[in-house]
């Protein structure tokens, strides 16, 4: 009998051109068991949420997304920490996609993990976003919390995962993510 297959959405917290984050996304797409895909979701597209605009009808690029989420196993997050919390666009696509009636969080098994040029890493972000994702009733993995700290020193000038650490605790995440998903279905 094979192994159950997993398909995840990804999303990267950072728009910069040589983000840690989107390096860390795609390492994580590497080193993924061979029962998981992840598939990278741009965000940068989503506009600013607005009630008085999006209210009605939502942009077709949010809609894609919302059903891409629905039919996703889980959902990915990799992001950096602005000023100690989640940065302005991550924030603002959660807004706007949790604002769709068909609440494409609800109930969805979520890993979060991020890269940060701190020693700290990316500790305080995780925590916010742990909390909006109680609001939202999607459930993310607890353990493990793989925070790649002095981000610029742990990937190569091709932009390669190098911390054995976190090419260690990544595939763990992901098989925690899948575990969670399987019992958030039952």
């Amino acid at each position: 009998m094979s192994e159950k297959q997993f398909r995840f959405i990804a999303f990267s917290g950072s728009l910069r051109k040589g983000s840690y984050n989107t390096m860390a996304l795609k390492a994580t797409q590497k080193l993924a068991p061979s029962h998981i895909t992840i598939e990278h979701e741009d965000i940068s597209d989503v506009p600013f949420y607005n009630a008085d605009i999006h209210s009605e009808k939502f942009p077709d690029n949010v809609e894609q997304l919302v059903r891409k989420i629905k039919e996703a196993d889980g959902i990915l997050i990799v992001s950096p920490e602005y000023n100690y919390s989640i940065p302005g666009v991550l924030k603002n696509a959660i807004d706007m996609l949790s604002r769709h009636p068909e609440k494409p969080f609800d109930n969805k098994a979520v890993a979060i993990m991020g890269a940060s040029i701190s020693a700290q890493g990316t500790s305080r972000m995780q925590y916010h976003l742990r909390q909006v994702m109680v609001y939202l009733n999607a459930y993310a993995v607890n353990r493990p919390e793989v925070m790649i700290a002095t981000a610029q020193h742990k990937f190569d000038a091709e932009g390669n995962l190098t911390d054995e650490t976190a090419k260690k605790l990544i595939p763990q995440l992901l098989t925690a993510l899948s575990e969670l998903s399987e019992k958030l279905k039952v």
